[in-house]
C-alpha cells in the first residue's frame, strides 16, 4: 500500500497535465472540485484515476462506480487511494 505522500505527489503530477493551462503540480489545491473548478471531464477523470492507480500500484478494480463518483477533489482521490482495503467500510 503506497503512503499518503507518494499518492499525493503522484496524483498532483498526473492531474496537472490534464488542465489548461497546466499548473505546477504543487500549486494544485487539494480541496478544489475536479470538475467544477478544474474542468475535468468524466473521460479525463477516468484517465487521471487510471494513471494514478497504475503509478502507485493500487488496483483500480477495487473501486466501485460510487467510489469514483465520490472522488470530487484531489483530497478525496488521495484519501480513497490510501485507505487500507481491509479497513474499508462495507459498501
Amino acid at each position: 500500500m503506497p503512503d499518503h505522500t507518494e499518492v499525493e505527489t503522484t496524483a498532483r503530477r498526473n492531474l496537472a497535465p490534464l488542465l489548461d493551462p497546466p499548473p505546477a503540480p504543487d500549486a494544485l489545491d487539494l480541496d478544489r472540485d475536479l470538475a467544477g473548478d478544474y474542468g475535468l471531464t468524466s473521460l479525463n477523470k477516468v484517465l487521471f484515476l487510471t494513471s494514478v492507480c497504475e503509478d502507485t500500484g493500487v488496483a483500480l478494480s477495487r473501486f466501485t462506480e460510487r467510489d469514483v463518483a465520490r472522488m470530487r477533489t484531489l483530497r478525496d482521490v488521495i484519501t480513497l487511494l490510501t485507505l487500507d482495503p481491509e479497513s474499508e467500510p462495507a459498501r
